[in-house]
């Protein structure tokens, strides 16, 4: 057995040490936001936060997650680079977004105002065949700023 947090919530779950932590998610767990892509962790589809930090589920091993943190992207709700997304119309086919979402809010939450280079850096890693790509980083900068602005006055 493995515990860790998902969402929040203490989960037990029973499942081969080398499983990865994606089919745990979908196949365990019900949680369905994040989506197999590669299976290698190079194109962002499956990306979480464990502890903070934006990682591919695919090629994350269940054994890593003892006493750890995992935040979804069903947990992440609500957060401004959602409605950013929405305002800047960043999600096109839908199928990478969650994974871009999730390494967005880790990168605003260690860097609350990046620039457009800097966001740009951070999703290097996220595979969008839509080309929506300077949408999307619209839509982190101005979360950032959106974040900014409530925390003032």
């Amino acid at each position: 057995m493995i515990e860790f947090l998902v969402n929040g919530e203490s989960r037990r779950v029973e499942a081969d040490p080398e499983t990865p932590l994606l089919y745990v998610l979908r196949n365990e767990l019900g949680l369905m936001g994040a989506r197999f892509g590669c299976g290698l962790g190079l194109c962002g589809a499956c990306f979480v936060h464990v502890d903070g930090v934006s990682v591919p589920s695919c090629d994350t091993p269940v054994w890593s997650l003892e006493g750890k943190s995992v935040v979804t992207i069903e947990g992440l709700t609500p957060h401004p680079v959602q409605q950013a997304f929405l305002d800047e119309q960043a999600a096109q086919c839908g199928y990478c977004v969650t994974g871009i979402v999730m390494t967005a809010a880790a990168l605003l939450e260690r860097r609350p105002h990046p620039d457009e280079h800097e966001v740009a850096t951070a999703l290097d890693r996220h595979l969008c065949r839509c080309g929506a790509q300077q949408r999307m980083i619209r839509a982190v900068v101005k979360a950032g700023t959106t974040a900014a602005g409530e925390g003032d006055g």
